[in-house]
């Protein structure tokens, strides 16, 4: 509660996913003061304008958030984050004044402006208000123990149609706070998980793994590789550099790189055999699972690397079922684990969930887009900078 006597929605700033973090110290490090815009879209047939007014208090409530000691010595156990970019966590704050929030349009419409290092930190909690605030006024009804019956009967599930199957190597990590039907869901399921579901590996949300003691995982997001479409000198070179810089940043850890940002045709071409060697493995999030993943394992075979020593992450609308049929596919050919997000954290009886991003459209002025492996996760305002962008990788229209 805050002195408005409006509940918060998010009380820590660590509730937000891993990689916000890990980015946020390599912007930190490498682009201070590079400039973005990031806009929010809504990709569920659903009027969201109705919510305006309470997100919008949600959001100035963010003003007065920021990291506690305890969290900043939290982070100092983690190993790779950096004893200067620590001592800028002790003052950083978010401004509220950087969030346009409209309803004026057809469509719920947000603009967030200002330096990369203060927008990369809206998006997760934004939209994990966003999914809150509908989900209590369409299902005021709903409680947190309805995810966990849902929970019940897809383990079981999971455990009837893996009868046969080596289940050792099977690795389940919690994505779901940006579009979880609460905080409260959230906290309850990845509980349940931790403590009845052995093959459970940690959850991508710092608060969740701090509180927890669970291992907080993950690397980079789409932003990365968009931003560095304006930080190269040649739009062909963006994906390498970004690859690069992130080793620079994080030579030993944090190695598994995001492959749709233009699609994995695209992403093999640049992934050479440096980068192949350095990166420990992939992350899946758009397009065909299986074709993906044997396009990988093509990749490192065709580069004589043994691809037992390579990981993929699948996290792309993921359930438990297509886990296991993925699973099943790969094993003992390449190493696998699976993020799985709002099929964990927004799944409820009779509940709709509901498909928001917020993504990066600018970066210095200039356009930034994704194309992905999947047309409807394409985003970009600017016609003529997607047919550029496709000329520079060489994709058909």
């Amino acid at each position: 509660m805050n002195h408005t006597g409006t509940p918060r929605v998010i009380d820590s700033l660590l509730d937000t996913d891993a990689y916000k973090l890990h980015m946020h110290q390599a912007i930190f490090h490498q682009y201070p003061d590079t400039e973005v815009v990031a806009e929010f879209h809504c990709r569920s047939k659903e009027d969201l304008r109705p919510y305006c007014e309470a997100i919008s208090a949600q959001v100035r409530q963010f003003d007065s958030l920021s990291f506690s000691q305890e969290e900043i010595n939290y982070l100092s156990t983690i190993g790779f984050f950096k004893a200067d970019y620590l001592a800028f966590l002790e003052s950083f704050k978010l401004n509220s004044q950087q969030v346009e929030i409209d309803a004026s349009g057809d469509q719920l419409s947000i603009k967030i402006t200002g330096k990369w290092l203060d927008v990369i930190f809206w998006e997760v909690p934004l939209l994990a208000i966003i999914c809150e605030i509908r989900c209590a006024h369409l299902y005021p009804d709903a409680v947190a123990d309805d995810a966990i019956e849902q929970l019940k009967a897809k383990i079981s599930r999971f455990y009837d149609k893996a009868q046969g199957t080596d289940l050792s190597d099977f690795a389940l990590v919690d994505f779901g706070t940006r579009r979880r039907f609460s905080k409260a869901v959230q906290h309850k399921v990845v509980d349940y998980l931790a403590e009845n579901f052995p093959y459970f590996q940690g959850t991508s949300n710092y608060h969740l793994a701090r509180t927890r003691g669970l291992t907080p995982v993950g690397t980079q997001a789409h932003e990365w590789f968009q931003a560095h479409q304006q930080l190269t000198g040649e739009l062909a070179d963006s994906q390498q550099l970004a690859l690069n810089r992130w080793l620079q940043e994080y030579p030993d850890s944090l190695g598994i790189a995001l492959t749709d940002c233009i699609n994995m045709d695209a992403f093999l071409r640049d992934f050479d055999l440096r980068l192949s060697n350095r990166f420990v493995g992939l992350r899946h999030d758009s397009g065909d699972p299986i074709e993906w993943g044997e396009k990988a394992i093509a990749h490192y075979e065709s580069l004589g690397i043994d691809t037992m020593t390579k990981s993929l992450v699948f996290s792309d609308s993921l359930t438990l079922d297509k886990a296991l049929t993925i699973y099943k596919h790969f094993q003992g050919r390449i190493n696998v684990s699976f993020g799985i997000g709002t099929q964990l954290s927004c799944d409820l009886p009779n509940v709709d969930t509901l498909n928001v991003v917020l993504k990066l459209t600018e970066c210095e002025g200039r356009p930034v887009a994704k194309i992905s492996d999947e047309p409807g996760k394409s985003m970009c305002r600017d016609e003529a900078y997607l047919s550029q962008l496709r000329q520079a990788f060489d994709i058909a229209q």
